[in-house]
């Protein structure tokens, strides 16, 4: 019998590596690591979407994203048919936004975050923020892969804008009651995961170890 084809697809600057302690089992599933790309000038998410959707040589293939990758994995379905589109701490349509980022798309305040400061998170940590945040900063430092202004402004602009505005009740959403990006009482109907928090890709992987498998073959 053929493997499963799995595609994950990383958070908002992320690197593939913080998919590093997810294992399934090789025997049934092939994992394959998508990354991101520097978007070409003014180009859609649609188009952008289209352009990762090109990387993924399976046909029907399982798509997982994090957070912004979430957003994205349920833009490339829109482009390639997928089996199964699961995403974790994300959401399913813009209805899902906290009040600040639905705020921030009517003021466009979004425009007035410093870029510069967030990529350049050694500088943050020179600065005494507590023994939590500089925890936070370093495991950032890790896994931060895509240090380029004009990506970060045109991924956030991305989210902020994101037009879906109804819940796709196909897509599997596994999200965290401590998410404090997206926070659980804006979500419509997820997978709870106790504990959980906007990284918990990283620190519940014991949870998604022993739950995805399933979830992926549940029919």
């Amino acid at each position: 019998m053929s493997k499963i084809p799995v595609y994950f697809m990383p958070g908002l600057v992320a690197s593939p590596a913080i998919f590093e302690r997810i294992k399934l089992d090789e025997s049934v599933f092939e994992t394959h690591l998508l990354e991101w790309e520097i978007p070409k000038q003014k180009e859609s998410l649609s188009d952008y979407a289209l352009r990762i959707a090109q990387k993924i040589k399976h046909d029907n293939p399982i798509l997982i994203g994090v957070s912004f990758g979430g957003i994205l994995v349920q833009e490339i379905s829109k482009h390639i048919k997928a089996q199964k589109v699961i995403i974790i701490s994300s959401v399913r349509s813009n209805a899902e936004f906290p009040r600040r980022m639905k705020i921030g798309k009517t003021t466009k305040a979004y425009k007035l975050i410093p870029m510069k400061l967030i990529l350049n998170i050694e500088n943050l940590a020179k600065y005494s923020f507590g023994e939590k945040v500089n925890k936070r900063i370093k495991l950032y430092e890790k896994f931060l892969a895509v240090r380029d202004l004009n990506y970060l402004q045109w991924a956030v602009e991305s989210v902020i804008l994101w037009d879906r505005n109804e819940v796709d009740d196909n897509v599997i959403h596994i999200h965290g009651d401590q998410d404090d990006v997206f926070p659980i009482k804006y979500i419509n109907k997820c997978i709870v995961v106790k504990g959980g928090t906007h990284i918990m890709i990283l620190n519940k992987y014991k949870w998604l170890n022993e739950n995805l498998p399933s979830i992926i073959l549940e029919s």
